[in-house]
């Protein structure tokens, strides 16, 4: 995986990219940054000059202004400087005033025509871009963006995990799903950085979910900053000042990615592991040839499919036991379900033969 230490003339690790959620103005940006210069950890400079809004009364940004005044405050702190880009035309303008940086935005990237145009207009030149997950949890359509970028030639891509759209309650503003950032890892070796401002929505949530994209090894974190969060024009209670980043990454606990001389101790665990899951791989092959034998019965029987009353009832069993046993009621659930489905298919497609 590329470091991206090597990506920026300002080097952190892991990399922190602070700044405002909006620039706007040129007093509120350059008190900011005054306050951020004197952190070492900041590496990136970040500042939204053009805003997506739900609404279109809703404060949009300072648009061209906001670039000229966010790179000769980066300039003025020794830092680079990124910005969202969400069309050609604030590409153009980016790379007009010399912006180091982008970052695509959760609602561009669930459109993969926005996504290709930008793509397209990016074609020969040589700019890190971070590209923020969709606000839907969907792995492909993430990948696909990253696919997009890299075929008209960008080597320096990242990802930033901003967190999802979640149907259930929850204290977050976005949900995290840390599997989904996990599995864009693991297809594409790429570095992925935490939004922790968009996943909490709020300040008190921010400190713990640093410190658990530290732990889960993620390549640094995307903070909003600002000289007066109370009073910022957008998402003011998810932005914290200067000075409470500075006490917030102090606060973090250091993780090593290397196992170093804890080396023999987890080499037995995880040979624990492995065989646990080599029997759990034996126990399921064995259920999906009951299944396979269950749907035989079924369709010479003239039985459907489906016999809803009874997966009901061992559904809320499995539950029960599950609780008991100390686990996640939400993990047996999700198990459960799919190797019913994965049941119903091998059933379904014995009632398809001749």
């Amino acid at each position: 995986m590329v470091d991206l230490d090597t990506w920026f003339s300002h080097p952190s690790h892991p990399l922190v990219m602070a700044g405002p959620c909006s620039v706007e103005s040129e007093v509120q940006l350059n008190a900011t940054v005054e306050g951020l210069s004197r952190i070492p950890q900041v590496g990136l400079l970040r500042g939204g000059v053009w805003k997506p809004r739900t609404r279109p009364d809703a404060f949009e940004g300072t648009g061209e202004a906001g670039l000229s005044w966010l790179k000769e405050a980066g300039k003025a702190a020794g830092l680079p400087v990124a910005t969202e880009v969400a069309t050609p035309a604030h590409l153009e303008l980016a790379m007009r005033y010399g912006i180091d940086a982008l970052w695509i935005g959760a609602r561009t990237v669930v459109n993969p025509f926005s996504v290709q145009q930008l793509a397209e207009a990016m074609r020969g030149v040589d700019i890190p871009v971070f590209i923020k997950n969709p606000v839907s949890p969907d792995v492909k359509l993430w990948v696909g963006a990253f696919e997009r970028f890299s075929k008209v030639g960008l080597k320096r891509l990242a990802g930033i995990h901003r967190g999802f759209h979640y149907y259930k309650e929850s204290p977050y503003r976005n949900f995290p799903m840390w599997e989904i950032p996990i599995e864009l890892k693991r297809q594409l070796d790429v570095p992925v950085i935490t939004d922790i401002s968009h996943i909490c929505g709020r300040r008190d949530l921010l400190q713990r979910v640093a410190q658990l994209s530290v732990d889960l090894a993620f390549d640094g974190l995307m903070v909003e900053c600002h000289v007066d969060p109370d009073a910022a024009l957008t998402d003011a209670q998810q932005q914290i000042t200067p000075s409470a980043l500075s006490a917030l990454l102090e606060a973090l606990a250091p993780r090593s990615k290397q196992t170093g001389g804890h080396s023999q101790v987890l080499s037995a665990l995880r040979g624990e592991i492995d065989d646990v899951d080599d029997e759990l791989l034996q126990l399921l092959a064995r259920r999906m040839e009951i299944a396979t034998r269950i749907g035989a019965f079924k369709k010479q029987a003239g039985m459907t499919v489906v016999q809803m009353d009874r997966w009901k009832a061992i559904l809320s069993d499995h539950i029960a036991l599950g609780k008991a046993l100390g686990l996640d009621p939400e993990l047996v659930q999700s198990v459960f379900e799919a190797i019913h489905q994965a049941s119903i298919r091998r059933q379904s497609d014995l009632f398809d033969e001749a």
